[in-house]
């Protein structure tokens, strides 16, 4: 991020699927990085779709759904150079679910643009893990994985693709989008703020 410049949460748009999810997490996110960073913000979700070129002026990209994700010839070109020349793409499944339609076609499109072993399981002490606040087991676990939300199972990793050394994409089966998708003002009633670990992404984003 350049000197001077402001923080903007980017979502992508793309044409299959359903991409407009958790409608009040960037908000809230950014309600985070106003309270514990000094990183500076713009209010204001931006969104932009895949398959436009402005996505590379973002170096942060949000991209979630429940549905079939099926790029098409532009978008497939577009995210493939947006992360080799260092954007950061944080990619959450609604579903909570490693066997649901997202997960599978998803991943399905990562093999088929950056090959069959890209995306990886990244070990619990990455530095992602301590960008700014400390998550000394790996990533936070959500309320829905606690509740048999999905496939009922606890996700004690994320995957990852990695470009010379940093995470371009990173990929959670843990459906965070809606684990902070409710209005910042409600945070003082959780006993501990759960968006940290969005912190963290943001951070090891804007810095690597």
């Amino acid at each position: 991020m350049a000197l001077g410049s402001k923080f903007t949460f980017t979502r992508l748009s793309y044409h299959s699927g359903d991409w407009d999810t958790d409608q009040r997490m960037p908000s809230n996110l950014l309600n985070s990085l106003l309270e514990y960073t000094t990183i500076p913000i713009d209010p204001h979700e931006k969104v932009i779709p895949l398959s436009s070129d402005d996505i590379f002026t973002a170096p942060f990209c949000y991209l979630s759904g429940h549905k079939l994700v099926q790029f098409d010839t532009k978008e497939k070109a577009n995210f493939k150079k947006y992360v080799q020349n260092g954007g950061f793409v944080f990619a959450d499944d609604c579903n909570h679910d490693i066997d649901g339609l997202f997960a599978k076609s998803f991943e399905a499109q990562m093999t088929d643009i950056f090959g069959p072993h890209a995306l990886k399981k990244i070990p619990n002490n990455h530095k992602i893990y301590h960008s700014f606040f400390s998550f000394d087991k790996g990533p936070p676990t959500t309320s829905f994985e606690l509740n048999g939300w999905g496939d009922d199972l606890i996700h004690d990793y994320l995957k990852a693709i990695e470009i010379n050394g940093r995470i371009g994409v990173l990929y959670s089966s843990k459906d965070y989008g809606c684990e902070w998708d409710y209005d910042f003002r409600n945070k003082r009633f959780l006993a501990e703020d759960n968006t940290k670990f969005g912190v963290n992404i943001i951070v090891y984003a804007m810095n690597s």
